[in-house]
């Protein structure tokens, strides 16, 4: 039987309902990394319906992606391969409303919330992906970026897939399918695809009977495992869990693969690396992560308090306040004025209800994208030496209109310090830092980034200082050092496969 009679894509969604178009530009209003996706998964062995609860979920990882989200339920005393589906673009709240919920009746099930690093912003590439084939059926939620996909792609484009979007987690997909056909459980099925594909990846699968998480052997991305009541969820974010009122139980260990059913958790560990080849994403503790998260056992605000601390010992400078950017530079500018002695306060005002998804300003306009974001508190600024504490610069496109703010409003002088070192090199793992060429820091000195930014002085926190953000963890510095724990592709395959 061919590749291609084996099983295909259907996406299963509730009709009806009228979708947003694209008439408002998508555009950022500050310089900002973004992150992959956001994942959640949920088995209530008590028979709850789940969709609610995985809405709740999402929510608390809308930081992850505020592209699109989806829902994915099934229900386990019912028929096999009936899942009921929605997904949409915006954001949790947009997408969702009570009458979705309506018809989703299950208890299991998964959900997704994603910003697109590898392919396009639309509809079609929203998940979770739901294959129907001839084992069953199968959800599949995904965060992260294979670095093998565009090969893989074309291998099962030559034996007959029909590729439904332009994602690399529908590679994902397809090779478990596939490899169900020939194995006695979907576990082994996820086992089979993960010593295909090569990459970042955590996955929550929902089978008709099982619940399973994998993480890649390098852990790149976090996954975990919580507990409510007769329930059993598998997350990115512990924060999660909190949201839901559920207990964490543990992390998923890099490599491995749970499988949840009503028999209680089976773990795999034949995928797992020697810990010092793991390579947690450092930016999840920088950046990405809510600063209420633990990942592999360690406090993301802690790491960044710390981060704040050691800018203050290895970049000191007097001043008068130290404040950060919102919300991300926070708590490293706590931790700058808890090491250094000098007060913290607020400098900025952030409006709370700008969106992703806002009219563009026109060129010729006054109106300001970051004006519109962030507004400087003047009295709290004026006269003042600022130290500003912002987690990253990127493009630069942004920090010199914050300083600029800053200047505008009275600040004597203004000192940037960032909780991350330069970038020099591009990410392959779901993190989108842009080539080299886009990136401030490539070919130029700070003293040239400071100039250009505006600053009075400018300090990074220093690479060796990573390691010590987790508690020494192992971590990728892949985007700082261009020593990757994976040899990265020759081509630049971040983009999408419509090329």
């Amino acid at each position: 039987m061919s590749f291609r009679a084996v099983f295909y894509l259907v996406v299963i969604s509730k009709k009806g309902k009228l979708m947003k178009n694209n008439l408002h530009a998508q555009m950022e209003v500050s310089d900002k990394l973004k992150e992959e996706c956001g994942v959640f998964g949920i088995y209530d062995f008590d028979g709850n319906d789940v969709a609610s609860t995985i809405y709740y979920g999402l929510f608390a990882l809308q930081h992850r992606g505020q592209e699109s989200c989806g829902i994915a339920v099934s229900d386990t005393k019912g028929p096999k391969g009936v899942v009921q589906s929605y997904k949409g673009m915006g954001l949790v709240n947009e997408v969702f409303t009570e009458d979705t919920f309506d018809n989703m009746k299950g208890d299991i099930g998964v959900g997704h919330v994603r910003y697109s690093t590898a392919g396009a912003s639309s509809r079609e590439n929203a998940q979770p992906l739901v294959l129907n084939y001839i084992k069953g059926t199968l959800a599949l939620a995904h965060n992260g970026n294979l670095i093998n996909a565009v090969r893989l792609r074309e291998e099962l484009a030559y034996d007959g897939a029909i590729f439904q979007t332009t994602i690399d987690s529908e590679v994902i997909a397809y090779h478990i399918a596939r490899a169900r056909v020939k194995t006695a459980t979907v576990e082994e099925a996820v086992l089979h695809a993960m010593k295909k594909v090569e990459g970042a990846y955590s996955l929550v699968v929902m089978s008709p009977r099982k619940l399973i998480g994998a993480r890649d052997p390098y852990g790149f991305k976090p996954l975990c495992i919580g507990k409510r009541d007769n329930a059993y969820i598998i997350t990115s974010e512990t924060c999660a869990l909190d949201t839901i009122g559920a207990e964490f139980v543990r992390d998923v260990l890099p490599g491995e693969i749970v499988t949840i059913t009503k028999d209680g958790i089976k773990s795999d560990t034949s995928m797992c690396l020697p810990a010092e080849k793991e390579a947690r994403c450092i930016f999840e503790y920088i950046y990405f992560a809510r600063p209420d998260s633990r990942i592999d056992g360690r406090s993301v605000y802690h790491s960044r308090i710390l981060a704040g601390r050691y800018l203050a010992m290895d970049s000191p400078v007097e001043a008068d306040l130290v404040v950060g950017v919102p919300e991300s530079g926070n708590a490293a500018a706590l931790g700058y004025s808890l090491e250094s002695g000098i007060p913290y306060g607020t400098a900025f005002v952030k409006n709370g209800y700008v969106g992703r998804t806002f009219i563009k300003p026109k060129q010729s306009s006054r109106e300001s994208s970051v004006r519109v974001k962030l507004n400087v508190l003047k009295e709290a600024v004026e006269g003042k030496r600022i130290i500003m504490i912002d987690d990253s610069i990127v493009r630069g496109t942004t920090s010199d209109r914050i300083v600029s703010m800053l200047k505008e409003a009275g600040a004597k002088e203004v000192h940037m310090r960032v909780s991350s070192p330069p970038f020099l090199w591009p990410c392959y793992f779901g993190t989108d830092v842009p080539a080299r060429e886009q990136l401030i820091a490539y070919n130029r000195t700070i003293e040239e980034i400071r100039e250009m930014i505006g600053a009075d002085s400018l300090g990074y926190l220093k690479t060796e200082r990573l390691e010590q953000l987790t508690g020494g963890l192992p971590i990728c510095k892949g985007c700082f050092t261009g020593n990757y724990p994976l040899d990265p592709p020759e081509d630049d395959i971040r983009g999408d496969f419509e090329k």
